[in-house]
């Protein structure tokens, strides 16, 4: 009996899709550019179907490979040809809201936006919010540790977690929480794109909705100006709730596709958000006001109710798919640099952008330096992708050079293995295979991704070869 067989014995047909027009949706996650479609697709509908597909698969020596929403931008959910995709998009279910312990329980597949929906009555929400957040699951933001446009001041997503439950290769159970002693393996687990276990349910912390909030505005007639900003603010003593900065070019294709009154001459953006009681909101706006002003900000705009304060947001959280709209393709990068550097590294990405030719739009998270730079580019001209992946690979160097990393939120996947040999030293690559056989000894969950092999390194110029760190045979184009 082959593993397709298998499943279908154990779940029920309609839970397994391996015909090559089923397969094709889940050829990819939102690095469209990379696609491999799978030997099968399992879509198990509670927890006991999930571990009887991850013991199947272990029993045929089978990849699996761990999908959410399929809104990641690294290729976290690329498909081996031979391997097993597991969606857990049908455990959906919040299961349970505590208002007094300000706490969600909530299956992997549940959406972001869902969990604030739900604690909305109770005067909480979840703080972590990402643009895709209407989309994206709950399990994907612990895979990939995501973000949002509030993570300056409420954190990502390993800040907002208090407990895992994780079933092993093996099928068994395993839970982490805050309150565990020793090695904090709950934080180890946010971020660890499927390589260590397949999340099954989530415990998440809620926090009351401020009581108000307000959004300042500011434009300016330079990057740099912007960017020094940015350190100004913060130096005051003032810790926003967002602080975003968006060039030129992001304004004009958000203020295109959401028209939400962008300043269209603006050379750059500044959103600089503000929440808490009604009194200290209205002060610390004029106060941020005062300082962008002193800063070199040519026109402020602070919104003046919530209306306006969730429009002029729009513009922001809608600038990916804006952009989108100017090019066949795009590739969406992910670094994150000292806020200090934030002007030099522009400035650079800037004559990176002439030296090969494309495009760029720059819209990200200032407060902690988190770039998001999206290169425009048509797949459909020969060698146009390999230029940008040099393009984006040379972003992520410049990234680790002035003291940053490769990535803020949207993980390593398969995308950014060649910059983690440029980042990491072998010894502590090393110590990653050796936590990934701790908890994964039959190397099957999402393999090839988030660590490089040293061979991979090695071939790259990096370091020693040792014999037994080989490629992945499928996994060698990348």
């Amino acid at each position: 009996m082959d593993v397709i067989q298998a499943l279908e014995q154990a779940l029920n047909k309609n839970c397994i899709l391996s015909s090559e027009e089923a397969c094709r949706p889940y050829e990819c996650d939102g690095l469209s550019a990379y696609r491999q479609k799978p030997l099968a697709v399992a879509l198990p509908e509670n927890a006991e179907q999930v571990k009887q597909v991850l013991k199947i698969c272990k029993a045929h020596n089978t990849p699996v490979i761990t999908r959410g929403s399929g809104t990641g931008l690294a290729g976290g959910t690329l498909p081996l040809k031979n391997s097993v995709v597991l969606g857990l998009s049908k455990l959906n279910k919040i299961l349970e809201i505590d208002p007094l312990q300000r706490t969600a329980i909530v299956q992997p597949g549940v959406r972001n936006i869902q969990v604030s929906d739900a604690a909305a009555k109770y005067g909480l929400y979840y703080a972590p919010d990402p643009s895709s957040q209407v989309a994206c699951s709950i399990g994907g933001n612990v895979a990939e540790n995501s973000g949002g446009v509030h993570c300056l001041k409420y954190g990502l997503t390993v800040h907002n977690v208090t407990s895992l439950t994780v079933l092993d290769m093996d099928g068994e159970i395993i839970r982490f929480d805050e309150k565990d002693d020793g090695l904090d393996l709950l934080a180890l687990l946010n971020g660890s794109e499927g390589l260590l276990g397949v999340i099954i349910e989530i415990k998440l912390k809620l926090i009351p909705k401020p009581e108000a909030a307000q959004l300042v505005m500011a434009a300016f007639k330079s990057v740099k100006a912007c960017a020094d900003a940015v350190t100004s603010v913060l130096k005051q003593g003032i810790v926003p709730a967002g602080l975003e900065m968006m060039d030129k070019f992001s304004i004009q294709a958000a203020e295109d596709f959401a028209q939400v009154g962008y300043p269209l001459e603006a050379a750059a953006l500044l959103l600089c958000e503000v929440d808490g009681s009604h009194d200290q909101v209205k002060v610390d706006a004029q106060r941020v006001a005062d300082i962008l002003t002193q800063n070199g900000a040519y026109e402020i705009r602070v919104s003046q109710n919530e209306k306006e304060r969730n429009e002029l947001w729009q513009g922001r959280k809608n600038a990916f798919p804006a952009v989108g709209r100017y090019s066949p393709d795009y590739y969406c990068m992910d670094g994150t640099i000292p806020r200090s550097k934030l002007a030099y590294v522009l400035e650079e990405i800037d004559k990176l952008s002439e030296k090969y030719g494309l495009k760029v739009a720059n819209v990200f998270h200032a407060g902690d330096g988190n770039l998001h730079p999206l290169i425009l580019y048509d797949a459909n001209k020969p060698g146009e992708l390999k230029l940008t992946e040099q393009f984006g690979q040379e972003i992520l160097k410049l990234c680790v050079d002035v003291g940053g990393t490769i990535t803020g939120e949207h993980g390593v996947g398969v995308e950014k293995l060649d910059s983690m040999c440029h980042q990491y030293p072998e010894a502590e690559l090393e110590i990653f295979h050796g936590i990934k056989n701790v908890f994964d000894d039959s190397g099957l969950l999402n393999p090839g991704k988030a660590v490089p092999t040293l061979h991979r390194c090695a071939e790259l110029g990096h370091m020693h070869v040792h014999n037994n760190q080989l490629p992945h045979p499928e996994l060698e184009r990348f």
